[in-house]
């Protein structure tokens, strides 16, 4: 298993490993494909921060991080969105591998924090927690359980104020 940097040549893979994973997964409307679509167009996109992982020719996990920014905070924000791996390759580590691959190049890129909606177990085990532990309110529908953030900088959210709408 190899992971790397996304391409343009990928998209049309990345949809469809996309529309597939979530059709499992706790926390889903069906339409994340279409938001990793929706999440290219916008200025917030950073391709670098857009990773694949690749057993023999075939996509089998996908994860992206874009801006996010925080009411009434100075912090270089992120959103993870989505993070997904194809039924038959989960539970071998690879969305963890996925995950740190992101995050450890989002350190590299200065970006202080890292935010989502998704299962609280699963992302815990990766060192997230529910916004509000940071002092943090949750703008949007989704239910507080689900919004969950983590520092990549240890203190870049101590003084930090407001909330965010993950969108």
């Amino acid at each position: 298993m190899m992971i790397r940097q996304a391409t343009t040549e990928d998209y049309p893979e990345i949809y469809a490993l996309v529309k597939q994973a979530f059709k499992t997964a706790q926390v889903s409307d069906g339409k994340e494909q279409d938001f990793v679509t929706e999440l290219r167009q916008r200025d917030t996109f950073l391709p670098e921060l857009e990773f694949v992982a690749e057993e023999n020719g075939e996509l089998i996990g996908h994860v992206m991080l874009t801006e996010q920014s925080v009411d009434q905070g100075d912090v270089s924000g992120l959103l993870l969105a989505p993070l997904c791996v194809a039924f038959a390759y989960r539970n071998q580590g690879i969305g963890g591998k996925l995950l740190a691959t992101a995050l450890d190049q989002a350190v590299q890129l200065e970006k202080q924090a890292v935010f989502l909606v998704g299962n609280s177990e699963y992302y815990a085990r990766h060192g997230f927690q529910q916004v509000k532990m940071f002092g943090l309110e949750n703008h949007s529908e989704v239910p507080d359980q689900f919004v969950l953030g983590r520092e990549l900088i240890p203190g870049s959210l101590k003084n930090v104020t407001g909330g965010l709408a993950l969108h």
